[in-house]
């Protein structure tokens, strides 16, 4: 983000968010910005959540033990404050999990005191060789629909290198109806259609597990409820 000194309130750094051209270096400044003055307080973070993501934790419950062995290396895609990650930690997963944000990173470990190694700072566009093919299962929340629609499909080919060959990619995204217009949204989150979501993966090479019922919609427990999309992905 521009630098701006005289800055201490999250409200004031929300409502100074980067016009919607703006580069994605430039919105990933303002995200770090975010998360450096919050002080871990999800309240002031309006894309955190004081808890894991409740679409992810019922498809970890009733599909993942048919597919991956206990004790399975994951790696958790832009990871914020860790809530997800420690979801994988408890049921015994060899988590990565990893965010663009050094603030993010900073305050997970903080949040997390046990699992501190657990949190890296990396980025999924480009993730580091040593991180390439090496996970049965790749978790991305809310991280697609973050970026604007002409950047997807260069995080979804970041997300796919991470794959070991049997790899599962799950992710879980902000939904819209299929005639409604991207162009009406003009900041993040940009909602994804279900055929947007299956597109974009792949041009990664990745195909939904169980073909196209393998991706979810559906209305979810917000007030009003939010369209939301979930979809496992393997290797075509």
């Amino acid at each position: 983000m521009a630098a701006e000194t005289a800055v201490h309130d999250t409200t004031d750094l929300i409502a100074m968010h980067p016009p919607h051209e703006a580069p994605v270096e430039e919105w990933c400044a303002w995200v770090d910005e975010v998360y450096a003055h919050s002080g871990g307080d999800a309240k002031k973070i309006p894309w955190a959540s004081e808890r894991a993501n409740p679409a992810l934790i019922a498809w970890l419950n009733r599909v993942a033990p048919e597919h991956i062995r206990p004790g399975s290396r994951a790696a958790v895609v832009g990871c914020g404050l860790g809530r997800d990650a420690c979801a994988l930690l408890d049921r015994g997963y060899e988590v990565t999990a990893f965010d663009r944000s050094a603030s993010a990173v900073e305050l997970a470990r903080s949040l997390h005191r046990g699992h501190e190694e657990c949190f890296v700072v990396a980025d999924a566009v480009d993730p580091p060789t040593r991180m390439h093919h090496r996970y049965d299962l790749v978790v991305e929340v809310h991280t697609l629909q973050a970026l604007p629609p002409e950047n997807r499909v260069a995080l979804a080919r970041g997300m796919s290198r991470l794959l070991s060959p049997r790899g599962i990619l799950i992710a879980v995204a902000r939904g819209r109806e299929s005639g409604s217009p991207i162009g009406a949204f003009r900041q993040p989150p940009y909602p994804l259609t279900k055929d947007e979501l299956i597109s974009t993966m792949a041009e990664a090479g990745l195909v939904p597990m169980g073909g196209v019922g393998g991706v979810d919609e559906f209305l979810d427990e917000n007030v009003p409820p939010v369209r939301r999309l979930r979809g496992a992905f393997v290797r075509g």
